[in-house]
């Protein structure tokens, strides 16, 4: 069995085709939704992208051991296992992340990469600008420096066929062209896109907005709270709408691009042995809780996420149609695996949704836990979801790995305080326990427990009026984390 994985970055489900979005936006994945199943009720686990990408890559939960980082050296890592079973492993992507300094490991475990230079602030182009486009002085206005760090690796864009999304399909058809007929692979497609910033070219710049002006930044801050404030006080309506169409546009070229790969399939007639699985690492807020990004507290909006799947053995009941079980980003780990014919793998919290996708059961979980690493955390049982609250600032927050972060001067008195030891689940080896604080971000955050059939947007905060609810989905939260081996002092951070 072939396998393709392709993950597109900070995707909103809301908004897709396939999901009961604007009509338009995402024609090709809706396309897929029409061969394969969609997946209704899939959740993020650990957030942001690199700890989303450890759970992938390894099955194992992330944030409540360590924040946005590197693989382990005791980490058993999905290329490898794949590769060991005689399949090709090939990764194109355009996720500057890869190789930015404290995220290794991943790109490493492929026998072959393909690297689209440029995202964000990519360390690629330092040449001299004299002149900044007036965009580019709205990025800096509110993330100074970062639009000229942008700037300089795309200047030189002409067409559409010089971004992102183009030159990561470009590739990875490319590649599908030339290798498939050539004994079994794992194709691993990563676009950065629909990530922040929002840089368009026309027809996309202004497909879904009429709120197009220079001035507007296409790039919000949120890593900052202080600074996401000032932004609200700032911003008109105008701006905010200018935003989420560009984010529109975003998702409309990335779409565009995703089906090339679907017309290669379809050119080669790949579906008969290739499963095809389509995803992201969590959605994107975009103002509308005077919020952007993707931090506590972890709503429906950016915690439940697409997924749909092509595999040539699913029943005809599958097919065209949808699978309502709970399912999360670690499961996909031991999915992969699981598809390309490796049976002896158990992967530390992920649960492979092969059976779901043969039809041969209906029930995968009965909750899921999802959150990023000293915020809150959340659950949810398909009913109701819990996202509870966190305070660091009177209970201790620690890092488990065999890597010790940068310690600025400021902090030289927590070497002090570090130990080591086998403080992991079902790993012998000894990690570091480093007493952690986290910048920029609150230090504390509210609980909030809402019904699933709530509208979007407008979630009724049931705490303190369901009591009753509100202590069953403490109790799950509490037996979920106890389940996957959670540190102490979680427990007590998150009020539990």
């Amino acid at each position: 069995m072939n396998v393709i994985f392709v993950l597109m970055d900070s995707v909103n489900r809301h908004l897709l085709d396939p999901y009961g979005g604007p009509t338009g936006v995402t024609p090709n994945l809706e396309r897929l939704a029409n061969r394969g199943v969609r997946f209704d009720n899939h959740f993020v686990g650990s957030l942001p992208c690199m700890p989303a990408r450890r759970e992938l890559f390894t099955g194992r939960k992330d944030f409540l051991w360590r924040p946005w980082g590197h693989l382990e050296p005791f980490d058993t890592v999905l290329p490898q296992l794949i590769a060991s079973h005689g399949h090709k492993t090939m990764i194109i992507t355009d996720h500057y992340h890869y190789w930015q300094e404290g995220a290794h490991g991943y790109t490493q475990s492929f026998q072959g990469t393909e690297f689209i230079r440029g995202y964000e602030n990519d360390n690629w182009h330092i040449d001299a600008i004299e002149t900044l486009p007036s965009w580019v002085q709205a990025i800096n206005r509110w993330r100074p420096g970062w639009g000229t760090r942008y700037y300089q690796n795309v200047r030189h864009f002409q067409t559409e066929d010089d971004f992102f999304s183009a030159r990561v399909f470009q590739q990875a058809t490319q590649w599908l062209t030339t290798n498939y007929g050539h004994g079994p692979f794992y194709l691993h497609i990563e676009s950065f896109g629909a990530h922040e910033p929002f840089h368009l070219p026309e027809p996309y710049r202004s497909m879904w907005t009429q709120s197009v002006q220079s001035d507007f930044t296409m790039w919000p801050p949120y890593q900052d709270s202080e600074a996401m404030a000032k932004f609200f006080e700032y911003a008109r309506p105008e701006e905010l709408d200018f935003i989420r169409g560009q984010y529109l546009g975003k998702l409309t070229m990335l779409d565009r691009w995703f089906g090339t790969l679907l017309d290669t399939m379809d050119r080669i007639n790949a579906w008969q042995d290739t499963m095809l699985v389509v995803t992201t690492d969590h959605g994107h807020e975009l103002g509308e809780r005077h919020a952007f990004g993707k931090s506590h507290p972890h709503f429906g909006s950016h915690a439940q996420i697409p997924l749909i799947i092509w595999h040539p053995d699913l029943p005809p009941s599958l097919q065209r149609g949808s699978i309502t079980s709970l399912t999360q980003t670690v499961d996909l780990n031991p999915t992969l695996i699981d598809a390309v014919g490796i049976n002896q793998y158990t992967a530390p919290h992920g649960r492979s949704l092969l059976k779901l996708l043969q039809g041969r059961t209906g029930h995968h979980r009965d909750a899921v836990l999802y959150g990023t690493f000293g915020q809150g955390a959340g659950c949810t049982n398909g009913d109701y979801t819990l996202l509870q609250g966190f305070d660091n600032t009177n209970a201790p927050l620690f890092i488990y790995s065999c890597r010790l972060p940068h310690i600025s001067k400021a902090r030289l008195s927590v070497l002090k305080e570090i130990t080591s030891g086998p403080y992991l689940p079902g790993i012998d080896w000894p990690v570091w326990r480093i007493p952690w604080v986290i910048d920029g971000l609150q230090q504390s955050g509210e609980t909030f427990l809402y019904q699933r059939t709530d509208p979007m947007f407008q979630e009724r905060n049931l705490c303190g009026s369901n009591v009753m609810v509100h202590r069953k989905m403490s109790n799950m939260m509490k037996d979920l984390m106890s389940e996957e081996g959670t540190p102490p002092e979680q427990f007590s951070r998150l009020g539990l």
